[in-house]
């Protein structure tokens, strides 16, 4: 197995030649551009101490070598260059990442994830992990990428949805199908009719973009109860599916809608009327 070599710690030695060389060549906004140009250029430089150059050094490996690498900068505490990273990233959802996917670190975790992007290989892994005790950051990560593919995704989102795991992520995930499904839609719909979080669930029919939910939707905000925030959502979904609400509607006693006005320094007009 190669030996595990720190191209970025090599690289900030190199820059800090540079640097030294060219005193004042650059404005500090300038180095911002001229640094990433630099490590691009330090990919195809010759590294003796790896007799290759760094893309060279990680393209010879294989995907298991890649994968173990990857582990063994983690748990030996050396930096993860991005040019193993993009190696990795180049040869698609490899069985040997998937295999990081089973690891509990967090940082490991979020780059598995990363790396291993919307492929639907990665899928049971994925759920797995929304299922287990892993943090609310990496479940995120997954939805994201479940969601780049939610019909790939939708059957096992349903079955764990009907089993009561994660189901407010199970709904995100569904609501990114981009083929009609009557079962997805009807869940949405019920979510919203029947679920606390409204400006959210109205999100999810916008996401869908199935018009029958139009009536539902016009229906609940024209409720005097709806507060701003509901009525900002509510509203928002109805045009992304098409419809229209222009009833004039006063949030000036809202509380959300008092927070929204301070939160952006703008003068508080009681008589101001609202329809957005």
């Amino acid at each position: 197995m190669k030996k595990l070599i720190d191209f970025d710690g090599l690289f900030d030695e190199k820059l800090a030649e540079y640097i030294q060389k060219n005193p004042g060549k650059y404005t500090e906004k300038q180095w911002e551009n001229v640094i990433p140009k630099l490590y691009r250029q330090f990919g195809d430089t010759y590294i003796a101490k790896a007799g290759a150059t760094p893309k060279q050094y990680y393209a010879q490996m294989s995907d298991e070598e890649l994968a173990s690498t990857l582990e063994r900068h983690f748990d030996e505490g050396v930096p993860v260059s991005d040019f193993l990273c993009r190696e990795i990233e180049s040869r698609g959802c490899s069985d040997a990442l998937i295999r990081l996917l089973g690891r509990r670190e967090e940082e490991i975790l979020t780059l598995a994830v990363n790396l291993a992007g919307s492929s639907e290989k990665a899928f049971p892994a994925y759920f797995d992990l929304l299922t287990s005790d892993v943090n609310a950051d990496i479940k995120e990560a997954v939805c994201e990428q479940l969601k780049g593919d939610a019909d790939a995704a939708k059957e096992r989102a349903l079955a764990l949805y009907a089993a009561g795991e994660e189901r407010e992520m199970m709904l995100e995930i569904l609501s990114r199908c981009k083929k009609r499904d009557d079962r997805v839609y009807d869940l949405l719909l019920n979510a919203f009719r029947t679920g606390d979080e409204v400006p959210m669930h109205a999100s999810y029919l916008a996401a869908y973009g199935d018009e029958r939910a139009l009536p539902v939707l016009l229906e609940y905000i024209d409720r005097d109860d709806i507060n701003f925030l509901e009525f900002r959502e509510v509203k928002y979904a109805i045009e992304a599916l098409g419809g229209e609400y222009s009833k004039p509607r006063d949030f000036t006693a809202d509380p959300y809608y008092q927070e929204i006005l301070e939160q952006s320094q703008l003068p508080v007009d009681p008589d101001k009327k609202t329809d957005a």
